[in-house]
Parts: structure tokens; sequence; C-alpha cells
């Protein structure tokens, strides 16, 4: 296995909802982990963060459950404004960065 991106991997095939999950685990991994919120009940935190990557994609008109390779992008955009009010701008660059090499491989 080549590399792997949230548990993608780039050698393979890259579908919008192994992409959208990935953006869900991106966001638990650096709001959730990294910052210590609800360690004690991760199943809790994924899902907090799973609702927010929801709400970003309605709040960008895309369809979570149907994702595109264009809501995807517009969720990613709400989630980067999203995080800047908790996140230095380096961390968001860097996990943005990565999203967007799953959104190009993407068929």
């Amino acid at each position: 296995m080549g590399e792997s991106i949230y548990g993608v991997d780039m050698d393979g095939v890259v579908t919008p909802l192994m992409v959208r999950d990935a953006i869900s685990q991106c966001f638990f991994e650096a709001h959730c982990l990294d910052a210590n919120i609800g360690e004690a009940d991760s199943d809790m935190s994924k899902q907090y963060c799973r609702q927010v990557v929801k709400k970003a994609f309605s709040d960008s008109g895309g369809d979570f459950d149907h994702p595109t390779k264009d809501s995807i992008s517009g969720a990613v955009g709400k989630l980067v404004e999203f995080s800047k009010n908790f996140r230095d701008p380096s961390i968001i660059q860097k996990h943005q960065g990565e999203i967007m090499k799953l959104i190009e491989k993407m068929k």
C-alpha cells in the first residue's frame, strides 16, 4: 500500500464518499484529538465532528449523503473558515492540502 491520507489509499480508486469520510476523520483528529476535546468519549467526539462536517456540506449547498467534487470543495471551504476560530493557520493549511490531494485524485 502506498501513501494513505486519513485512511484513503492514494494508490487505489478514490470516491467522493471516501473523501467525505476522510474529511470527517481529519476534522476529528484535528479538532477533537489534537485539541483534547472529548477524549473520554471518542464516539461522542466523532459524532460531534461528523455533525460539523454535515453542517458544512449543508451550509455550502451540498449533500453529505451524496457528495460531489464541487460539494466537497464547498464543505472544505466552510470547514476552513470554521477552523480559523480554533486552530493555527499553518495546521489548517496542512490539513486542507491533504484533503485537496484526495479531491484531485477523486474519480
